[in-house]
């Protein structure tokens, strides 16, 4: 009886457990949001402490009034303090096609907000800041990509062999006629130059005047669908000497068409103020400040959606025109990261973002200019996994280190890479050698330069645009963290609370904080549904912004000379052991060939420092910077703009 007692007794003791677990376990489910609300606070509690912060930092979610807020392509900091946020028409075609772009004003200094008039759609140009502060804006979107194409469609290469009659002007709606006696309709108007008549050897050569457009079947289906070379006929045209001329005219996608409009945003004014048009549009380009303060445009699409292969031209500042460069023609896909060396060539990181062949023009190198010889630079790892990659000139920028980091597959592929790598330009024989893993599989990474001589990298998503990752739904990687270039290693940052991917932008504010913005996901949280353009904007104070008195600087020159040295003002001028010329940012799909951090050797004195500039335009292009000093703590002052002649 003992024994059945016992039995009973240990299966009492079971059934009670089970239904205490049973219990537990529903006042969980029943108090989920409780718990969870319980957790956060805690969070919330742990990383308000001052001790977090000196060692991880902080985010705060910038408030931004509802007219405000827009879908932030392209942030650019300007010599008045201000970011400029640029959208256009933002990734969205109905804002397209009613002619709405945007672009809006922040100043950190009040926290307010204003509207600049945008006259044509800047999504996706390329920008760089020129040396009178204003931020040259060039190329944009001339047309929307077509995905679903119900009339078929194609370029239409018009061709005038009549040296008579001047240029030919065939307006939007003339009809182009196949053998099969399917019509195209031209989309836009089309001015075909004169035919020209040369001598060589003696004899009489005529090369014909030729213009390109869009031409779309005036029928719906595949009937009209051509996919071999063709000659054309043009209503009411008599004669053979004028003609069309399509390599094919079908279904097929219809990417989006560049532009060719470029503007120079002033700050002062604050507008977009009109300059020469480029020799060829471009949708995705890389604008690329050169030492003597002209600007190279490379890649980009054209108004058809074809890369460019190699036609890149130059701005002329002074004369606010660009110029044609056959003498640089070099292929590259869509926004190479291009960096200007001391020696004052170009290298090529091997980063881009978007389009072109997943072999051609993607080899890491030195460009020369002036014979336009390119070296090419070997040991990448992972070099199929560039696309969407950041890449960045570490501070400070006399040690001549490019870091690549993370990226992924060309197109929508779903590979991401930890990998870092680090060149050294200055040896004699540049390399690419591993640097530390990034803790994700991370594209779209953002890397901004720190006054402290260190470089934070926020964000990201491992999958393509933060979609689908190994089994996830979403991979938007939300961690920070802070990269040490003297010891070689990431440290752990605080966390920002909202994914960045795909038209994601950072850069550094004047005050030493960072601010985050954009986001553009292929998928909602579920992974399945349309995703929503990210306008929440977000604030990271680093450490040393908490730990102590900052160094101030009170008076000094607004114009500093390079080879020359500078004397400016401070109460302790003891405690500052380094001075640091930061250029701003202007950043567009992880693009940022902007950002550097130049040392400026320091000599203190009484109530003063003085600084001295270096020499090279190749090291200090010329333009706008904002002058830092720092304790030996790495506790910077507040930015002060001053300008580099």
């Amino acid at each position: 009886m003992s024994g059945r007692r016992e039995a009973l007794s240990r299966g009492s003791l079971v059934r009670r457990a089970l239904v205490a677990t049973a219990v537990l376990a529903g006042l969980l489910v029943v108090n989920q949001p409780i718990v969870a609300f319980g957790a956060e606070r805690l969070r919330q509690y742990e990383i308000g402490k001052i001790e977090y912060k000196r060692r991880y930092g902080q985010w705060e979610t910038l408030p931004v009034p509802r007219d405000f807020r827009v879908n932030a392509i392209h942030a650019a900091l300007l010599r008045t303090g201000k970011v400029l946020i640029i959208a256009g028409s933002g990734n969205d075609r109905e804002r397209f096609d009613a002619g709405t772009f945007r672009t809006i004003l922040w100043d950190p200094a009040t926290g307010g907000f204003s509207d600049v008039p945008t006259p044509t759609d800047v999504f996706c140009a390329g920008h760089t800041f020129l040396a009178n502060g204003n931020l040259l804006v060039a190329g944009g979107t001339k047309s929307y990509e077509v995905l679903d194409a119900t009339h078929a469609a194609g370029v239409m290469m018009i061709k005038n062999e009549s040296p008579d009659g001047g240029a030919r002007v065939f307006r939007k709606g003339t009809i182009f006629r196949a053998s099969s006696g399917q019509r195209y309709v031209l989309r836009a108007d089309v001015t075909v130059p004169a035919a020209r008549t040369m001598t060589h050897d003696g004899q009489v050569v005529t090369h014909a005047g030729q213009g390109e457009g869009w031409v779309d079947a005036a029928s719906e289906g595949p009937e009209p669908v051509v996919d071999h070379p063709a000659n054309y006929t043009i209503d009411g045209v008599t004669g053979t000497d004028l003609y069309g001329v399509a390599d094919k005219i079908t279904l097929e996608k219809q990417e989006y068409g560049g532009d060719r409009t470029s503007y120079e945003f002033d700050p002062v004014s604050e507008t977009y103020v009109r300059v020469g048009d480029l020799h060829r549009a471009r949708w995705y380009p890389t604008l690329a400040a050169l030492p003597s303060g002209d600007v190279l445009a490379v890649s980009g699409l054209d108004e058809f959606g074809r890369i460019l292969h190699g036609q890149n031209e130059i701005y002329r500042a002074s004369t606010r025109r660009w110029v044609e460069t056959p003498e640089l023609s070099r292929y590259f896909p869509t926004y190479p990261a291009l960096f200007g060396t001391a020696d004052e060539r170009l290298f090529f990181s091997g980063s881009t973002s978007g389009y072109g062949s997943d072999t051609e023009g993607r080899t890491p190198g030195l460009w020369d200019l002036d014979d336009n010889t390119f070296t090419p630079v070997p040991g990448l790892r992972d070099a199929d996994l560039t696309e969407t990659s950041a890449s960045v000139l570490l501070p400070p920028a006399q040690d001549q280190k490019v870091m690549i980091l993370g990226g992924g597959g060309v197109g929508d592929r779903p590979t991401a890479t930890r990998r870092t790598d680090i060149v050294d330009l200055s040896a004699p024989h540049p390399i690419y050698r591993p640097g530390p893993d990034l803790p994700h599989p991370v594209r779209y990474l953002s890397t901004v330069l720190l006054p402290d001589d260190s470089v934070l990298t926020s964000g990201g998503s491992s999958g393509y645009r933060g979609g689908p990752y190994r089994g996830d739904p979403r991979s938007d990687v939300l961690a920070a963290q802070i990269f040490d270039p003297r010891a070689g290693t990431f440290r752990e940052a605080a966390a920002p609370a909202v994914g960045r991917n795909y038209h994601s932008e950072a850069l550094l504010l004047p005050d030493g904080r960072v601010i985050t913005l954009g986001s553009d996901p292929l998928y909602g949280e579920d992974g399945t549904s349309a995703g929503t353009f990210e306008q929440r904007i977000e604030i990271y104070s680093p450490p040393y912004l908490f730990k102590g008195a900052r160094p101030t600087i009170t008076g000094g020159p607004e114009t500093i000379v390079r080879g020359k040295s500078a004397r400016f003002l401070t109460p302790r001028p003891g405690e500052i052991t380094s001075a640091r010329l930061v250029r701003p940012s202007a950043v567009t799909h992880v693009t940022d060939v902007d950002q550097r951090s130049v040392a400026l050797p320091l000599t203190p004195e009484s109530g003063a420092v003085s600084v001295a500039v270096p020499e090279q335009a190749g090291l200090v292009p010329p333009g706008w910077y904002l002058l830092f000093v720092t304790t030996a703590d790495g506790v910077p002052s507040q930015g002060r703009w001053v300008e580099v002649r």
